[in-house]
């Protein structure tokens, strides 16, 4: 992804550096300062759990495997707080301390005892301000989980442990009260306001809390969730987290006999039918802009507890387009990405598609490579990474100037399509989406447009992708381009990845992908032969993983010469492929711990 490095990009990045240094500081001012403050004494009351734990991963933590976001410590008989963690992603996984819905998922007295420990070297070790947790996004996650599963940790503890508990929970709870403005507008203030709503309605002397929660989470549902239940940053799991923490707090204000605001409850039910769209056949969320599926159950929860059953209209949700038909569905990014702040996690997937049959994804994107790496992240942010096509050496969007949040070096999305078009339409047999955007415009003088048609039994669909200049001033730039390629054309790469259980072979003596599912089900893929087809190595990259999985891409490559190039492709069930199969095998991530 090529970088514009800018003067002013890189005074605004030394400006942001000096603000996240000074905010930083003022947290751990802050929060030395609250733990003076009159402490909680006891629970007023408890929400239930409402968190889903995996099981397997528990019983991983108390053998002290400690597996965070793609990197694994061993430490038997450890403390969780030894694992010293290589960025700042699995340090803040630590310190929001969603792991104890691992361990309540086990439920035994050893899977209590570890909780109980950790819980208490986290208040020895960080409870006077020091460490990464102290901000307002992770003070609202871990509060969170502390209450939720406040009775598990407390069950036998000696009562100076349950009173150094409820210290900390009154300190940070009078931290959050003094510090969620600072925090990220979004979910990282979604998470500090609930945990501030948590605390005020369950601890005795944090009622206070309450009321200025409540009122500032309205306010940021009104201004963050727009009137299509999307969020800014574009990102389907980031968005099922902010409506599972509105239904947590909505819940929360209704078992203490308190009406959730109005705001709320409408942002809930704006919310729940883009989740629906953006949810492929197969239960997960599409993986867009650094989203990943959305852990196993999480969805399906969060979507009961909102009770709005809307199904979604036929248009654009948070900018996605979905086709389905049959057991077949396609999530297609059908608008231009964030930028600015925002953007640290977007990605250059403009016309990008995921495919789903049945339980079976077929056609992925690569995901965000954040848990491994910034070499991996950098490379799953680019357009290759993704299943569109792609000029080579570019990308549809390209990074801007790094700068230097409050716990990593992060880069924003800069030069981006101005112009994104999506149009529906109803064939006699089947839908159509027809795209465009002009991400190619300003660097090589090309505009990408994209059709899809998807048939009425979701049997089948059959594309095509065009490149052409659309102007005199765009003939001129690609003239431009191909004199720097010494005429020899300008090359792209029409990308299909394919999920990494799926067997791909080259089939047809050369001009077909042949394509099968563990389900059963055989796709083939084919081409007009306008282009060289190719069957290479790609990767699949899943939050959770030792490791970048090994996966396949179907690529289409060619180099074009003229004004206008077109490519038409058609992916398909083999004739003799049933319409229902029997399909129950599933995929369990802690398979890597028997690698």
């Amino acid at each position: 992804m090529r970088k514009n490095a800018k003067p002013r990009q890189q005074n605004l990045a030394q400006q942001q550096t000096w603000r996240a240094r000074r905010t930083q500081f003022m947290h751990r001012v802050h929060a030395r300062a609250a733990a003076r403050a009159r402490p909680a004494t006891g629970f007023v009351s408890q929400p239930e759990p409402k968190t889903i734990g995996h099981f397997a991963r528990g019983r991983q933590l108390i053998a002290g495997n400690f597996l965070f976001s793609g990197t694994l410590t061993e430490a038997k008989n450890g403390s969780i707080w030894d694992v010293a963690p290589d960025n700042a992603v699995v340090s803040e996984e630590l310190q929001g301390c969603a792991w104890l819905d691992d361990l309540t998922a086990v439920g035994d007295a050893k899977a209590r005892a570890c909780a109980q420990a950790w819980v208490g070297d986290w208040i020895t070790r960080y409870g006077n301000g020091h460490g990464l947790g102290w901000t307002p996004d992770l003070a609202g996650r871990r509060i969170i989980r502390w209450i939720q599963h406040g009775f598990f940790l407390l069950r036998g503890q000696e009562r100076p442990a349950n009173v150094a508990f409820y210290r900390s929970l009154g300190q940070q709870t009078i931290f959050l009260s003094r510090r969620w403005k600072t925090a990220r507008a979004g979910l990282p203030r979604f998470e500090a306001l609930t945990g501030m709503i948590y605390a005020g309605l369950s601890l005795e002397g944090m009622e206070e809390h309450v009321a200025p929660a409540v009122a500032a989470l309205a306010r940021d549902c009104e201004t963050q969730i727009d009137a299509s239940g999307g969020i800014p940053t574009r990102n389907p799991e980031e968005l099922l987290e902010v409506l599972t923490l509105l239904t947590w707090a909505s819940q929360a204000l209704t078992e203490a006999d308190r009406q959730p605001p109005a705001a709320v409850i409408s942002a809930i039910a704006r919310i729940t039918p883009t989740l629906r769209a953006l949810r492929h056949s197969d239960g997960g969320l599409a993986r867009f802009h650094g989203g990943g599926r959305g852990l196993d159950g999480r969805l399906d929860h969060a979507l009961a507890a909102a009770g709005n059953r809307t199904r979604p209209s036929d248009d654009l949700h948070m900018g996605y387009a979905r086709l389905s038909a049959g057991r077949t569905s396609i999530v297609i990014d059908a608008a231009a990405p964030p930028t600015g702040p925002i953007s640290v996690n977007a990605h250059a997937s403009t016309l990008a598609f995921e495919l789903t049959s049945g339980r079976r994804p077929l056609v992925v994107n690569c995901g965000s490579g954040q848990t491994f790496g910034e070499d991996w992240r950098r490379a799953g942010r680019a357009t290759p990474s993704h299943t569109t096509l792609c000029i080579e050496g570019y990308s549809s969007s390209r990074l801007g100037a790094p700068s230097r949040q409050v716990t990593s070096q992060q880069e924003l999305l800069d030069d981006v399509p101005t112009d994104v078009q999506c149009h529906f339409s109803d064939l006699h047999d089947g839908k159509r989406v027809e795209l465009s955007h002009n991400g190619y415009r300003s660097t090589h003088g090309l505009t990408h447009a994209r059709t899809i048609d998807l048939a009425q039994d979701g049997r089948g669909m059959v594309g095509e992708d065009f490149l052409t200049t659309l102007t005199d001033s765009d003939k001129k730039r690609f003239d431009k381009a191909i004199d720097e390629t010494s005429l020899q054309g300008v090359p792209y790469a029409l990308r299909f990845h394919l999920h990494p259980e799926v067997d791909a072979t080259v089939d047809m003596g050369g001009a077909a992908i042949s394509m099968a599912l563990k389900s059963g089900e055989i796709w083939i893929l084919r081409h007009d032969g306008h282009a060289n087809l190719a069957l290479e190595p790609s990767v699949y990259l899943e939050n959770g993983r030792l490791k970048p999985r090994p996966s396949q891409q179907v690529v289409l490559s060619g180099r074009t010469m003229a004004y206008a190039t077109r490519v038409r492709w058609s992916l398909a069930k083999a004739q003799d492929t049933p319409t229902s199969v029997r399909d129950f095998a599933t995929d369990d991530p802690m398979d890597d711990f028997d690698n």
